[in-house]
Formats: structure tokens, sequence, C-alpha cells
């Protein structure tokens, strides 16, 4: 487990990450989303190693992880800025990746780079961002490491190689306990993957909670009411957070358990009614009611 205690971290006058704790459990994958400058790099970069926090605590499996090679032989870290050593092909890369990580697997390396149909000797620095960001998951996963932090992994990549990438992070957290987190500005690409998610905002984390956990705490509903029905009564006996309505048809979501929703709706004697499955982007919005924050920017 990843443990995050009252995390800072400042760069002269800035303050990049700002008393963040949060826990990252095995066996699920952790979103972290927020916009651009929120301050999901650094704390990425604080969580392998590579940046010490200025005050607080982080620890990997109970120990701490900055200058701790031992740990972070567990940990492969995915930089959102792609870079690769000048005229390296795959196969170099390959070849110092390993020396970097024991247990290493060049088999299925070679495997993947087949499957995913990239140039084996062809100089890295040639291909397109794409090329750049499966060559980047490949790595990852065959360094066989217990945490892969990812950074905007999916952006540059074609739905079809998104798919493909969410299925290799399945696979390893099924067969070997891969712990994947992944930070994002677009809440939609971690509609389908991740259990848990974190929202950054201005370097401070607003909440961490699983998502099983928050839909059982709120529904969307959709129903047609008896003609005349006061829309302000649903809004008194219902804690709605967003209502549209479309002729007939009122869709809305509010708080509260499924059975007290259901009764609720129930007592209004309407002609027709459905609970249908939230989105991410709804649960958010349900979530986010802090001044200032604009969820627009997260969700793309």
């Amino acid at each position: 487990m990843i443990e995050v205690k009252n995390a800072v971290k400042n760069f002269d006058d800035i303050v990049a990450v700002n008393d963040v704790s949060v826990d990252i459990r095995e066996g699920s994958i952790f979103g972290l989303v927020g916009t651009n400058g929120a301050g999901k790099s650094t704390l990425l970069r604080m969580l392998c190693g590579i940046l010490k926090a200025d005050k607080g605590s982080i620890s990997v499996d109970g120990e701490d992880v900055f200058e701790n090679p031992s740990i972070k032989e567990n940990i492969y870290y995915i930089s959102d800025d792609q870079y690769y050593i000048k005229n390296y092909t795959p196969k170099d890369i390959m070849k110092y990746t390993a020396s970097f990580y024991p247990n290493f697997d060049k088999e299925r390396y070679n495997y993947l780079i087949n499957t995913f149909g990239l140039p084996y000797i062809r100089k890295i620095n040639n291909f397109s961002k794409g090329m750049k960001k499966q060559l980047s998951v490949i790595l990852g996963v065959c360094a066989n490491t217990k945490y892969i932090l990812c950074d905007e992994t999916f952006d540059g990549l074609d739905p079809v190689m998104r798919q493909a990438v969410k299925s290799l992070f399945a696979n390893d957290m099924q067969k070997r306990g891969l712990v994947p987190v992944i930070a994002s500005h677009n809440l939609r690409e971690l509609e389908d993957i991740c259990d848990r998610v974190g929202l950054l905002y201005k370097g401070g984390i607003l909440f961490a909670r699983d998502l099983d956990d928050m839909k059982l705490n709120m529904h969307k509903v959709q129903c047609v009411l008896p003609e005349g029905f006061d829309l302000a009564k649903l809004r008194e006996l219902l804690d709605v957070v967003t209502l549209e309505t479309r002729g007939k048809l009122i869709t809305f979501t509010a708080r509260g358990s499924r059975e007290e929703t259901e009764q609720k709706i129930a007592s209004f004697e309407p002609v027709f009614y459905e609970l249908i499955p939230l989105t991410l982007e709804e649960i958010f919005i349900s979530e986010t009611g802090v001044r200032g924050y604009d969820i627009g920017k997260i969700i793309l």
C-alpha cells in the first residue's frame, strides 16, 4: 500500500502539493484526476521517489520511498513527457530498463512489441507520440513491478490502443497483483477502469473515495410524474443535485440510499420511473461543491 500523509512540495513560492493525505490500496486501480497544474505530476514524482516531500511522509509498503533502491525496484513511473536516449531502439531501451528492474520479462516484452506492431530496431526518436506511449506501457508492464504510476498515459492513444492498455493492466492485476495509479486531466478517460478516484485541486486532495461507495449514496432517476406535479415538492423531499426536464420526462440525480429514494418517488405516484447507472461525471458533479471549482475543465 502507498500511504501519503500531509505531504507538501514547494518550488520557490509555488505550492505544487499542499497537505495531501491519501491511501492507495492493493487490489484496485486508483485514478488521480485534476486540471492541468493541479499538482498531479508532482505528486506522482513524489510517490516514486524522484522528489522528496518538504513536509509530511510518503511510504510504500511501510518504507520511505525516497532514496530507497529496494522499494523503487517495485515502482515503474510513466512520465507524461516521454524521453528516450538518442538513437535508442526498442531493443536498446529494453536492455537499459532491464538493468534497473531485475524481474524484467524480456520474452513478454518481445511478444508485446510484435503484438502492438512496433518496429523493434527503429530509432524511438522517430516514433509518433502514440507509439512512444505504447512503448512506455509495454516497458512498464514487463518491468514486473508491483506499482505502475501513469501520468496522462492515455493521452495520444487511439480508442483501440486505450482499450488494449486497459486490458494489459487488468490482466496483470489479476495474475500478479499489479497496482496501477493513473493521473489524467480527462475524467472520462478514467470512467471504465478505476475503482477509486481522488480529485486534486490547487495541489490538495478534495476527496478520494471508492466509486462503488459513492454510487450507493447517489442515484439517477428517470420518471414521468402525474400531470401538474409541482417539482418544488420533488426538491423538498429529495436531496436533488441535478434536474432536467424534456417534455414529460424528468431526469434527476439525488443523494440518499436506494431504498429511501425509491420510497419517496413511489409516494409521488409516478406514471413511470426507473433508476439508471450513474456516470463518473455525474458522481463528480455531486461531490465538487467547492467554490471556484470548474468541473467542466476535467470533462472533455
